[in-house]
């Protein structure tokens, strides 16, 4: 099982049967459908996934996973991490060669592509009163200003946010209050100034200074919130529990839901241009839109797996999730 609070939340939900389940699993041979290229790392969850370009991909998972390919995930190499025991949430590049992933409380570092990485910041309890920090997402808006949000917890309960920032490309990190305590999940920039992020009981968080102030947007929704994704200042998405597909067309000022015949919970958007998008969530739930996220449609995923992740690009997209699951679909 995962070791990120929030899938452990979110995998104790009751889950309404799905229509049109599809136990079909997709060949290798056939294009435009999901395919399965790895099934390995038997009861451990893979929770990240990022390409830099067309060969070089990474993905994170529990117990310290780092899988690495160089061929465009035809085969992927598993690394060790010295000292990393701990689930990664969250991998991220900021460059060709310039990476970073979150594991629990640290922060890693990579200068040279992935080939070597090393511990650069880990948070202990007792900078938060004894309480224990995790971090669940990053980005950065260029090589020096970044965001790190996770939350506080103790003894499993969540106390407070938390909000990290670094104006030197992560050499140091201060805390930031958000003006939300609920716990936050994940973020997205388009720019140095605009960032936005989404978190637990409907919180939706929006910066347009660059992460100096941060508004709290009022949703009238209490559905967790798993994934952002902005293509620009204006066009942005959120997904969630129950289904719950958020959309915005003016920075976040105002959210209209999307209806979708589900009630999976829904772990990640991406988009690879202004019209087609990708949703994954609960039970190998695979949606996809062809018209800016204002329709969606179910596409078979040959699996009942949990797909934590999204990864697109003009040729590909890549899901990860439960039982080491990594899926490919290619356009």
């Amino acid at each position: 099982m995962n070791v990120k609070r929030t899938k452990r939340r979110e995998q104790i939900l009751p889950v309404v049967a799905l229509c049109l389940l599809v136990t079909l699993f997709v060949t290798a041979q056939e294009r435009n459908e999901w395919k399965s290229v790895r099934r390995g790392l038997n009861n451990q969850d893979l929770n990240s996934v990022i390409f830099t370009d067309a060969r070089r991909g990474w993905i994170g998972g529990d117990a310290g996973t780092v899988l690495r390919t160089q061929d465009g995930g035809a085969t992927w190499t598993r690394q060790t991490v010295a000292g990393v025991e701990a689930g990664i949430n969250d991998i991220y590049f900021r460059g060709r060669d310039d990476g970073l992933f979150l594991a629990a409380n640290g922060i890693y570092t990579t200068p040279d592509g992935g080939a070597t990485w090393r511990e650069a910041r880990r948070f202990a309890p007792a900078e938060f009163d004894g309480a224990f920090p995790e971090l669940y997402s990053v980005r950065f808006a260029n090589k020096r200003r970044g965001w790190v949000v996770g939350s506080v917890s103790r003894r499993d309960t969540v106390v407070d946010s938390l909000l990290l920032r670094t104006e030197d490309g992560g050499a140091s990190w201060v805390r930031d209050r958000a003006p939300a305590r609920e716990e936050l999940i994940n973020l997205d920039f388009v720019n140095a100034e605009r960032g936005w992020v989404v978190g637990a009981a409907g919180t939706i968080l929006r910066t347009a200074d660059g992460g100096r102030t941060w508004k709290q947007l009022r949703l009238g929704t209490n559905a967790g919130l798993y994934s952002v994704d902005f293509r620009n200042e204006r066009v942005g998405w959120a997904v969630g529990e129950r289904g719950t597909i958020l959309r915005t067309t003016d920075g976040g000022d105002s959210w209209f839901p999307v209806q979708v015949s589900l009630r999976s919970t829904l772990l990640s958007v991406r988009f690879v241009n202004d019209d087609d998008g990708f949703i994954v969530g609960r039970g190998g739930v695979i949606l996809r839109t062809t018209d800016g996220g204002r329709t969606w449609a179910r596409q078979p995923s040959g699996t009942t797996q949990n797909l934590y992740s999204l990864f697109v690009d003009k040729r590909n997209a890549w899901a990860v999730g439960g039982d080491g699951l990594v899926l490919q679909y290619e356009r």
